[in-house]
């Protein structure tokens, strides 16, 4: 019998992210005024970034928090997913964003306004300062979760971008170098746009319940037949409850001396599971080799969905 529970204790990193969305909503308050003063289309694109980041940690503060939820009679592998469905809607927002940038971009090469390049410099430094003291409030929680990963990566980016604005304000003070301004936008949503597509496709991945992508199927399947009394393996599936848990469930075809000693095949398999691929949750039926009825059994030759 295994334990799906799998909750989560505070951790003052909430306070750290708390502590984070407030700066950024601070940042993004001075960088709209100061783009809409100055008229640099790369600050108020640099505020919407640092805003979508806001938005990203409150969502991760919120998944986090559901996440640490038992499991119940309604969610028997607990509510882990919450974290994964936040960074999909972070995602998602982030990916929108970045294409709305592109356009307003394309839009300013089209009809230049003039920009005062001061402010420019003193808002983007401003920002400069927020986005690292962000960075090193969420990097310690970024290691275990997408979540804070992709704010942290974001901050890191948006720390960048601001460097990026910083030079555009220069070069519009020394030589009224005004494309500039277009040229960091189309920068700064390439970074949003890579980033965005980038790490969504590790929370489809784990909501559509697709195979990790550090595991091959055939291997996983050689290595339970590797298992004295397994003469063959069907009906695999693994997927990842969660970013940091993987299930398997699977029919283990055993010979006479598998079937004597049942408990050991499955003892030993789920062991090896563990110890090999990370497999922490198994679910194993047990078939005699005359119950397959026709299910391929061989490596070359496994019929995935075949049951018996």
């Amino acid at each position: 019998m295994h334990d799906h529970s799998h909750t989560h204790a505070p951790s003052d990193s909430d306070g750290k992210l708390v502590a984070a969305v407030a700066v950024n909503v601070l940042l993004t308050a001075a960088q709209v005024v100061g783009g809409l003063i100055s008229g640099s289309l790369a600050l108020i694109a640099d505020a919407l970034h640092n805003l979508s980041d806001a938005a990203a940690l409150v969502i991760a503060l919120v998944a986090r928090r559901v996440a640490r939820r038992p499991a119940d009679a309604s969610r028997t592998f607990g509510y882990q997913r919450a974290e994964v469905i936040g960074a999909l809607i972070n995602l998602t927002t982030l990916i929108i964003v970045g294409f709305y940038l592109v356009y307003e971009a394309l839009a300013r090469a089209v009809s230049p306004e003039p920009i005062e390049g001061w402010i420019v410099v003193w808002v983007a430094g401003l920002a400069l300062v927020v986005d690292i003291v962000t960075a090193l409030l969420t990097y310690r929680a970024s290691k275990g979760s997408l979540n804070i990963r992709a704010a942290f990566v974001h901050n890191v980016s948006d720390a960048l971008a601001s460097v990026a604005v910083i030079v555009v304000g220069t070069l519009i003070l020394l030589y009224q170098w005004y494309w500039a301004d277009v040229v960091a936008t189309l920068l700064i949503s390439t970074y949003v746009l890579y980033q965005g597509f980038t790490m969504i496709r590790s929370a489809i991945a784990v909501l559509m319940e697709s195979v990790p992508r550090d595991l091959d199927i055939e291997e996983v399947a050689d290595v339970m037949t590797s298992v004295p009394g397994v003469a063959a393996v069907h009906h695999i599936h693994i997927w990842q409850l969660d970013e940091h848990h993987r299930a398997l469930e699977a029919h283990v075809v055993v010979d006479d001396a598998g079937a004597r000693d049942a408990a050991r095949v499955k003892a030993d398999t789920r062991q090896i599971l563990d110890e090999r691929f990370a497999v922490g949750h198994t679910t194993l039926e047990l078939e005699h080799v005359d119950e397959t009825d026709g299910c391929l059994t061989t490596a070359a030759e496994r019929d995935w969905t075949c049951s018996s």
